[in-house]
């Protein structure tokens, strides 16, 4: 039960103001000129005025509500650093038991349980304020008595908290003498040069209770695995780090520095990110022995590609023709054959023979500068004509000694449908081919246009990945040394591109073709590897023989794991496994291995695992609340009133909200009208008689 006056004017109170100080006016005026019932007059006014006011009692009848304090644990990933689970048990204990037994009045608990987010949601890390804001949102504000975090007080909501109706205290796990190390990447490139640098800006930082040091860092840097290259950096400076691009396609950059004793955890001294490596410029010379109908296909193909800086020469004249026409009056250019073949070779990705002949142009000494190249690294397709099979052949030469075949000396002239071998369907150059062009009708047989000629040769080393005629070797494809060579039996790929029968897929053959000789990593016939999409790893592995059933892989943590491979086409297998683990995989299968990054290196858990965030001490204090290290001792809880202080030396405070609920309400008039107007009416005409003689 409550009681209380309540009042519900007939007037505005306005109004009732100003009626009171006219009143009052009034009463003065007759007091100053001597009227002798002047004071039975504002008696009667004070009457008035108090009936038009509409006093009444009040009394309710009312239900108490008890108050609402939140209990909000951080369970997540940075809560299992040293020592850092035990006090969060030891403090969750306490307060526990503090709120059940210990406080006057008792207290409705709501416990929130703030866990780990997937590390592919939107937001990640620890949303702490929004956890309690959302519990907080089915609570009534003035219910609400305060809030007890149990935390490290790390955490990553991006919108803060400041509506909060009650005091937030923090009860802060860890110790005074915490510290940790990281390392960030400040700016990286998402693409390289092959053969150079990128410039990569690193920063390492120190937080917490940092002990003394020559302030440099050590950083190990490492690509795909590789050799490590190791740098003394300082601290707390964003310093820039050259890394070289080793190869086309996807590049792993690791950069990490070693743990320091006494430091909190090492999950955040690594860092990692893919640099995916693109060739400034492909340089092509082709060189044509004699014109021909085919020949400016190889032209239109490779002058299509804007990345291709093409070299053509085609030899029109012999040195030793002997037409009678003075040198000086020929508009010929002279062949660059030291340039090109003894200065300049290296700087060319891949040199192209396209019916050439050996007519004393080239002498040997420059052919074996070739081989050279090809054994460097370098790579040469050879596409034959009719002189290959002659004595002006180049397997007559020196480069004949890395040829994968050698011609026989005869020719085919008759007609034969180019088909892919059974090797070539696993080969990525070769794969999928016929499927660019088939008669539904008869799947098996590509749809595509006849070629007339084609060099019978006699294979000794390489694939043969295409056949004509009676299944001879068409299109070779061999290894040499660290180099690449391809060997083109025929010189009428042309016809397809004319369309004769129907045409076919040459420019789809000839690009994949001329990039593999170019080591593009897309078309690599031995090659493991791997994409993660969130947890799932996909490995993707393609070979020309049999390989092992299964993969293996081994977690940043060490832990290994295997998951079988299963066939998806002729050539290509897949695999796929869930990673428990952030970081660097390494994955095998017999000897091929590779590497794939899950997540980032450090969970944002770990990216500052010591200190609390400024929006947490935020709310902290302007709500009211204290921040108590769990290190130096468990508070005691108070009930306190709502207009006081909230925490102290060794106690916090929850305040006391006094909530409630009306069930019934009762109004009972102070004095009824007739009363009233009686009580005026006897003080006026007693006004009047005493002023009266």
């Amino acid at each position: 039960m409550s009681d209380s006056v309540t009042y519900a004017p007939f007037l505005p109170w306005e109004v009732l103001a100003a009626l009171a100080a006219l009143a009052i006016l009034l009463l003065a005026l007759a007091a100053w000129r001597g009227l002798r019932g002047w004071f039975l007059r504002g008696l009667a006014a004070l009457v008035l005025l108090a009936a038009i006011a509409n006093p009444s009692y009040r009394l309710e009848q009312r239900n108490p509500l008890a108050d609402v304090a939140f209990l909000v644990i951080d369970e997540t990933a940075s809560q299992t650093l040293p020592e850092r689970t035990a006090q969060l048990e030891q403090a969750r204990a306490k307060i526990a038991e503090a709120f059940s037994n210990r406080i006057d009045p008792p207290l409705e608990i709501i416990t929130v349980t703030v866990r780990d987010t997937p590390e592919d949601a939107k937001l990640r890390g620890t949303l702490l304020l929004q956890a309690l804001r959302e519990a907080a949102a089915d609570i009534a504000p003035d219910r609400i008595a305060g809030a007890v975090v149990i935390s490290d007080g790390r955490i990553h909501d991006l919108a803060p908290m400041t509506d909060f109706p009650a005091p937030v205290h923090l009860l802060q796990t860890g110790r005074p003498t915490d510290w940790d190390r990281r390392i960030t990447l400040e700016n990286a490139p998402a693409f390289g040069i092959v053969g150079e640098n990128v410039t990569l800006t690193l920063r390492i930082e120190d937080t917490g209770a940092v002990p003394d040091s020559d302030g440099l860092a050590t950083v190990i840097a490492s690509v795909d695995g590789g050799p490590p290259q190791t740098v003394r950096l300082p601290v707390g400076r964003s310093v820039p780090v050259d890394l070289p691009i080793t190869h086309a396609g996807a590049n792993l950059l690791t950069l990490e520095t070693p743990a320091v004793d006494g430091e909190i955890t090492d999950r955040n001294n690594r860092t990692i990110l893919t640099v995916n490596g693109i060739r400034d410029r492909l340089r092509v010379l082709l060189v044509s022995g004699e014109p021909y109908a085919g020949e400016r296909t190889w032209r239109n193909l490779l002058k299509a590609d804007a990345a291709v800086d093409l070299v053509h020469f085609t030899i029109l004249r012999a040195p030793d023709k002997q037409d009678g026409v003075p040198v000086t009056e020929l508009s010929l250019i002279a062949f660059p054959t030291r340039e090109l073949f003894m200065d300049k070779i290296q700087e060319f990705d891949l040199i192209i023979f396209d019916r050439y002949r050996l007519r004393g142009i080239l002498p040997d000494i420059y052919l074996q500068n070739i081989v050279r190249y090809v054994e460097g690294g370098g790579a040469i397709l050879v596409t034959t004509g009719p002189g290959f099979a002659g004595v002006e052949s180049l397997a007559r030469s020196s480069l004949g000694t890395i040829l994968p075949a050698l011609p026989t000396g005869r020719i085919y002239t008759e007609g034969f449908l180019p088909r892919v071998s059974a090797l070539g369907r696993r080969h990525p150059v070769t794969a999928g081919l016929e499927a660019l062009a088939y008669d539904p009708a008869q799947p098996d047989i590509p749809k595509w246009g006849r070629w007339f000629r084609q060099i019978d040769l006699a294979p000794r080393s390489g694939n043969v990945v295409m056949e004509g005629v009676n299944g001879q070797p068409l299109l070779m494809l061999d290894r040499v040394g660290e180099g690449r060579i391809a060997l083109l039996a025929s010189d009428q790929v042309w016809l397809w591109s004319r369309g004769v029968e129907g045409g076919g897929p040459q420019a789809e053959l000839l690009r994949r073709l001329a990039h593999w000789l170019m080591k593009e990593p897309e078309l690599e016939e031995e090659v493991l590897s791997a994409t993660a999409s969130g947890e799932q790893v996909t490995v993707t592995r393609r070979s020309l023989g049999d390989v092992p059933t299964s993969i293996q892989f081994t977690a940043p943590s060490g832990q290994t794991g295997s998951a079988l491979l299963q066939q998806k086409s002729e050539g290509d297998w897949q695999a796929i496994f869930t990673a428990s683990e952030n970081g660097i995989y390494t994955i095998t299968n017999g000897d091929q291995k590779t590497l794939v990054a899950v997540g980032p290196a450090a969970s944002r858990e770990y990216e500052q695992p010591v200190g609390a965030s400024p929006d947490l001490l935020s709310l902290v204090g302007t709500t009211g609340g204290g921040v108590f290290p769990i290190a130096e001792g468990i508070p005691d809880v108070r009930r306190t009133r709502f207009d006081r202080i909230a925490a102290g030396n060794g106690w916090l405070g929850l305040p006391r909200r006094d909530a409630y609920t009306v069930q019934d309400i009762r109004l009972t008039p102070l004095a009824p009208g007739w009363l009233v107007l009686l009580l005026i009416a006897a003080l006026s005409l007693w006004a009047w008689r005493f002023e009266s003689r």
